[in-house]
């Protein structure tokens, strides 16, 4: 079956929907620490998150046999942009089960919501300001996320490396026992 890929209108069932997806793709894996549902849900609410004065987003989610299989945002922060002279479109808050097609969909959605508002760049993944979650787990699937980083599967490097993304840095985290 094909992949129907529908924009998310930003109203509580729908970004209730959206947030949710994440739990329930890692609904078995001991390691995955998931976001607070109110605290996802309020980041893409127009009303409750200020970054909107200077941001833009779309929302978008992946449907096979009318089931969620995945999730992605495009998010542009213009006040970035502008201080440092770039044309950047972000991606954030993505998820997909393991599946090409999926993966493909989702960012053709929002690579062509760039393009239709003149972006020429896509970073990511990223939220709207460096207060969200930002980067992509490469090792330590085995060890428990924090709220403040993002858990994802191993799969996910592997389709982002095939989709011509390329690591701009390494952020590591250690935890260190104090005797």
């Amino acid at each position: 079956m094909a992949v129907e890929i529908k924009q998310i209108n930003p109203t509580y069932k729908e970004l209730k929907k959206f947030s949710e997806f994440s739990t329930k793709l890692y609904k078995d894996n001991p390691y995955y620490v998931p976001a607070l549902l109110m605290d996802d849900i309020s980041t893409f609410d127009p009303k409750k998150n200020p970054a909107y004065e200077f941001c833009e987003s779309v929302l978008f989610m992946a449907y096979r046999d009318g089931k969620p299989v995945g999730r992605i945002a495009g998010i542009v922060n213009n006040v970035v942009n502008e201080k440092w002279n770039e044309n950047n479109m972000r991606f954030g808050f993505v998820d997909f089960i393991d599946y090409e097609e999926v993966c493909d969909a989702l960012f053709k959605a929002v690579e062509d919501w760039g393009r239709s508002k003149g972006f020429t760049n896509i970073v990511g993944p990223l939220g709207f300001t460096d207060m969200d979650p930002e980067g992509m787990l490469i090792e330590g699937f085995d060890k428990e996320g924090t709220m403040a980083t993002i858990y994802n599967h191993p799969y996910y490097l592997k389709h982002i490396e095939r989709m011509g993304f390329e690591k701009e840095c390494d952020w590591v985290e250690f935890r260190i026992t104090i005797p």
